[in-house]
C-alpha cells in the first residue's frame, strides 16, 4: 500500500474510558481487513495512531481530546538523574530481542502482572488467548525485550520497528521487582536502541494529563505531542 487515501476507517461504539472516570470514549480502527505494510503504519502513526494486537487505532471522541500521542526525540534525549539512578539499579539485568511468542515463562509473567498490577482494568482476568491476540500475533514490525536477572525473566517489552521510530506497545513485569522501576528502565533502553538504531523518534503511545498512570511519559524529555495535528515539542 502506497498511501492512505483509499483506507477506510470504522468507528467502535462508545464505551467506559479506561483511564478518566465518568468519561465515555470512541475508538476509530484502520480497516482491520486490509494488511497495512510497515510504510502505512508508519504514516499512521505520524498522525497520532497506535497498535493494538493486530488493530491500528485512535480516540477520537466527541466531548474530549484528552489523550495526546507522545514520541520521545530519541537522538536528543538526556538522562535525568534519576534515570541514570535507573541504570545503575539495574545494571544486572541482561536483555535479549526476541520474536513475540507464547512460551510459559513469558505467560505466566504477563498473567501474574496483569492480575496483581491491573486487576481494576479491562484485561482482568488474564487470559492466555487474549495475552497472545494483544502482544504475539498482530504485526510482523513486532519484538520483544526480555530482560533477566540472574537467568529468571524479569520483564518484557514489546515494541515495533517502524521506519523511523521505535514504539512501545507495552511493558510487563515481575511485581515483586517493583522498586527496580522496570517499565520506565524500559522506556530508557527502547530510547538507547533507537539511537543506535538511527530512528529519530520512540512512540509512548497516549499521554493524558489527568491520569496518574500517563503522567511518567512526560519524564522522558525533550518529546513532542500532537496537539491539533501538529507536533509541538517539549523541553
Amino acid at each position: 500500500m502506497t498511501g492512505l487515501e483509499t483506507l477506510k476507517f470504522f468507528q467502535a461504539p462508545a464505551h467506559d474510558c479506561s483511564y478518566l472516570t465518568d468519561q465515555s470514549a470512541t475508538t476509530v480502527f484502520a480497516d482491520p481487513s486490509i494488511r497495512l505494510d510497515t510504510r502505512s503504519y508508519t504514516l499512521l502513526s505520524q498522525i497520532g495512531f497506535r497498535r493494538s494486537g493486530p488493530h491500528i487505532y485512535k480516540p477520537m471522541c466527541a466531548d474530549c481530546n484528552a489523550c495526546i500521542p507522545v514520541r520521545v526525540l530519541a537522538p536528543s534525549f538526556a538522562p535525568k538523574r534519576r534515570h541514570r539512578r535507573l541504570q545503575k539499579r539495574n545494571q544486572d539485568l541482561t536483555a535479549t530481542v526476541t520474536q513475540p511468542n507464547n512460551q510459559d515463562e513469558v505467560w505466566a509473567l504477563y498473567a501474574r502482572y496483569i492480575t496483581l498490577r491491573h486487576f481494576d482494568g479491562d484485561m482482568y482476568p488474564p487470559s492466555r488467548d487474549q495475552f497472545v491476540n494483544f502482544l504475539v500475533e498482530g504485526r510482523e514490525e513486532a519484538q520483544f525485550i526480555e530482560y533477566r536477572l540472574r537467568g529468571r525473566l524479569a520483564a518484557v517489552a514489546v515494541i515495533d520497528q517502524l521506519q523511523d521510530s521505535l514504539s512501545a506497545i507495552y511493558t510487563f513485569f515481575d511485581p515483586d521487582l517493583e522498586q527496580r522501576s522496570l517499565g520506565s528502565y524500559a522506556i530508557i533502553d527502547i530510547i538507547e536502541r533507537a539511537v543506535t538504531a538511527g530512528l529519530p523518534y520512540v512512540y509512548l503511545g497516549y499521554w493524558i494529563g489527568d491520569s496518574a498512570k500517563m503522567r511518567y511519559k512526560a519524564e522522558f524529555l525533550p518529546q513532542q505531542r500532537l496537539i491539533e495535528n501538529v507536533w509541538c515539542n517539549v523541553e
